[in-house]
């Protein structure tokens, strides 16, 4: 889809924003940050395509990907960043960059608890907070849960120190043995979504009590190999489109009326939202 159709498409649908990768070589970045301010929909840009088959090739890489998003002037960055194989010290040498930029430019710079990337355990997180304090995430606890075959039952302290550094929310709900269930609305399906819920009030309330004057979140159930695919034929089994728009309906009614406290007036009923 073009990109003027796409963003007119998002904006149609009641989407306040849009969060999006584009690598160094898109040529359309004025025009897109234009048609964006001019459809009032923030920006959020994702870094994920820094490569390199060696650290040092890594480390340019995601450096220029990392200004090249920041000149889009977005509301933040989420980045994909690190590898999971590196050591440490490179890993932390990555974070110190992204440190620097957020830095010069005033632009928070996030970090996605992705598969793959330095934060994509519980106690990777952990260990790297403890080393660079003011080190923030991107919430995305689909991963931790396939990496960790659970819900997490026996993390919670560990979740809940993540979750206090989490500014922003990927809505994507997976399970223990995926990233991603089939559909939100299914009932056997409720039980992933709750527990995902339980998580993201954490750090809704999180923000509200410190003052925050908003909580970015992006629903994010994403196409094949994410969405499950009839055998021989590969088609989706479920409508990516329909799910990420009920997602966002349902978690924009649940956040904007502030009344966690209400539980009952808030909480997932299959009978009222299907």
């Amino acid at each position: 889809m073009p990109v003027p159709d796409m963003l007119h498409k998002i904006k149609n649908a009641g989407y306040d924003g849009i969060e999006f990768g584009f690598s160094e070589d898109y040529e359309g970045k004025d025009a897109f940050v234009a048609l964006a301010k001019k459809l009032d929909l923030l920006i959020i840009a994702q870094q994920c395509f820094a490569e390199g088959s060696d650290f040092d090739t890594y480390r340019s890489s995601y450096t220029r990907n990392l200004e090249w998003l920041l000149s889009f002037d977005p509301l933040l960055v989420n980045s994909h960043t690190g590898r999971d194989y590196y050591s440490f010290n490179e890993n932390i040498q990555l974070i110190e960059i992204a440190a620097e930029l957020e830095k010069a430019s005033g632009i928070k710079v996030l970090h996605e608890t992705h598969r793959g990337r330095f934060p994509f355990h519980p106690i990777q997180c952990m260990k790297y907070a403890a080393e660079f304090p003011q080190l923030s995430f991107t919430a995305d606890f689909s991963h931790f849960c396939t990496v960790c075959e659970s819900y997490l039952e026996d993390q919670e302290v560990t979740l809940q120190y993540i979750e206090d550094r989490s500014l922003h929310i990927h809505a994507r709900v997976g399970y223990p043995q995926g990233p991603q269930i089939l559909d939100p609305r299914l009932p056997e399906c409720l039980n992933a979504l709750q527990i995902h819920l339980k998580w993201w009030d954490s750090i809704f309330k999180k923000r509200k009590d410190e003052g925050a004057s908003f909580l970015t979140i992006t629903p994010e159930f994403g196409p094949s190999p994410y969405m499950p695919a009839a055998p021989f034929t590969g088609q989706p089994l479920a409508c990516q489109w329909d799910i990420n728009i009920y997602m966002m309906q349902f978690l924009k009614n649940r956040y904007t009326l502030n009344n966690l406290d209400s539980y009952e007036q808030t909480k997932l009923g299959t009978k009222s939202l299907l």
